[in-house]
This record gives C-alpha cells, structure tokens and sequence, in this order.
C-alpha cells in the first residue's frame, strides 16, 4: 500500500502534515514518532528474544523429564 505513494504523494502529504500542525509543532511530531518506533522495535525484539529463550527452557525441561522417567525406570519405582 505505501509502495504507490512516490515522492509526489509523499512532498504532498509533508506539506499537508506542515499546514496543519505548523512547522513549530513538526520536529516535536517528528521526535515522538521516531521515540514511539524505537519503543517499537524494542518490544518486539524482547519477545522475540524471549519467545527463543521460552524454546529453550521448555527443551531443557523436557530433556530434564526424560531423565527423570529414565531413572525412575531403572529404579524400578
């Protein structure tokens, strides 16, 4: 959807966003948009991080499992 936009779209949307706010109001826009995307970013690469650690806890654990049913059967309890 954006991919069709093209500079003229995008100089047009610019001068749009610079009436309507001012141009005292733009950088501050500006600031707390790039600050909201860096939020962004963070967050989803937290739950991916933590998505893969989930992964491998839940692998140790079943390997942890399977041990304990090994010794159980050997055990004979």
């Amino acid at each position: 959807m954006l991919t069709n936009i093209g500079i003229p779209g995008l100089i047009l949307v610019l001068v749009i966003a610079l009436i309507i706010f001012g141009p005292s109001k733009l950088p501050e826009i500006g600031r707390a948009f790039g600050s909201t995307l860096k939020e962004f970013k963070s967050a989803t690469s937290d739950l991916m991080s933590g998505n893969d650690q989930e992964k491998t806890t839940s692998a140790d654990e079943g390997q942890r499992l399977k041990a304990v049913e090994k010794d159980k059967q050997q055990t004979g309890s």
